[in-house]
């Protein structure tokens, strides 16, 4: 009984804080802010390991970053983008429907970043490494939670930014 009241209060919890700030955390990180600065706009307190959480949701469900396949790879003629559409029916029930949309391959392109096993190594290598970097593009690495494999993020212009500095493949 126990268990299932946590999983409901944790649900519960989460349901609450994504009214409460979610898509203002999305909002934000869609206008390019790191974590942090993200955290100091919001006006209702949320945990920075919840604002990381949902930027970095936001950026896969965006097609942002990738951890799926390898988009240098070009393997397709299309990428796809795959996010869910809440729709309510004449009775109102709502329904979620999941919507592909394809891009063209070509359109798109990518960075390969190790920064999630350049952490794990050696942290002390890695944020060396990151002194190349401004403040701000800096944030912006530390502020993601990079899992410990190849990530492509899309090259928009802060990832070739910080590509040329660290000399990204």
């Amino acid at each position: 009984m126990d268990n299932s009241r946590d999983i409901f209060n944790q649900a519960l919890n989460n349901f609450t804080m994504d009214v409460a700030s979610g898509g203002a955390i999305r909002y934000l990180a869609k206008l390019g802010y790191t974590v942090n600065e993200i955290a100091d706009k919001l006006t209702y307190p949320a945990p920075i390991g919840v604002i990381k959480e949902t930027v970095w949701k936001y950026y896969l469900n965006e097609g942002i970053i990738r951890l799926d396949w390898n988009p240098l790879q070009k393997e397709g003629q299309f990428i796809e983008n795959v996010e869910f559409v809440k729709d309510t029916d004449a009775y109102g029930r709502t329904s979620f429907r999941r919507v592909v949309t394809k891009i063209p391959a070509d359109d798109t392109q990518y960075i390969a970043c190790d920064f999630g096993k350049e952490l794990y190594v050696d942290e002390n290598a890695f944020m060396r490494r990151l002194s190349v970097l401004d403040d701000k593009d800096r944030e912006y690495i530390l502020g993601l939670p990079w899992p410990v494999s190849t990530v492509y993020h899309i090259a928009d212009d802060r990832m070739k930014r910080i590509a040329d500095r660290l000399q990204l493949g």
